[in-house]
């Protein structure tokens, strides 16, 4: 559920900050895409760091995963906020926070896997996950494409982006509420 907004950010950023910026895709692009991504590694080497801390501190395993996905499905949240981004820099910082959290997420809904399920079904849970991931990573520029062909035909493409961007900015926590549940169930199974 959260593969398809990566891929989001991955592939139509550089157009977005060309449409909204009126960025120069091949002079101008490298400071703000290289903050980004840049952010994207802080996220995901902190998102594994937190949990393993709070872990070590001894909270139990599940509820350390939960709690520090939680808090980064949290911090997608603000990426909304991007329609009301007066300067470039004011939307990097609010796209690097997202992205940044979404390496974070990242980073800890591969290790709830093998927190989960045991180890014999780890590899097919995980196999399968990244092939939901990927099909939906497939699905989603379709949507993306409709999207924002329908509005830049109305003369209103930034509002195709604003849409994209509230669907980003929610995913995370629909995707946390699932899995809180699924996890349950299967806590309570086990």
């Amino acid at each position: 559920m959260t593969d398809p907004i990566w891929w989001f950010f991955l592939f139509w950023l550089p157009s977005w900050l060309s449409t909204r910026f009126n960025v120069d895709l091949k002079a101008n692009l490298g400071l703000p895409i290289i903050i980004i991504y840049t952010a994207t590694s802080l996220g995901s080497i902190g998102g594994g760091w937190l949990s393993s801390y709070l872990i070590r501190r001894g909270m139990p395993v599940f509820r350390a995963r939960k709690m520090v996905m939680l808090v980064f499905a949290i911090c997608v949240m603000p990426i909304f906020l991007v329609r009301f981004a007066d300067s470039m820099w004011e939307a990097v910082a609010l796209v690097s926070l997202a992205a940044a959290a979404h390496q974070a997420w990242s980073a800890n809904i591969y290790t709830t896997v093998s927190d989960v399920f045991p180890k014999s079904a780890v590899s097919s849970v995980t196999g399968i996950g990244g092939m939901a991931g990927a099909v939906g990573g497939i699905l989603f520029p379709l949507l993306v494409g409709n999207i924002l062909e329908h509005y830049r035909l109305l003369g209103m493409i930034n509002s195709g982006y604003n849409i994209l961007f509230l669907l980003s900015s929610v995913a995370y926590v629909i995707a946390w509420t699932i899995m809180h549940y699924l996890m349950q169930t299967r806590q309570q199974a086990a």
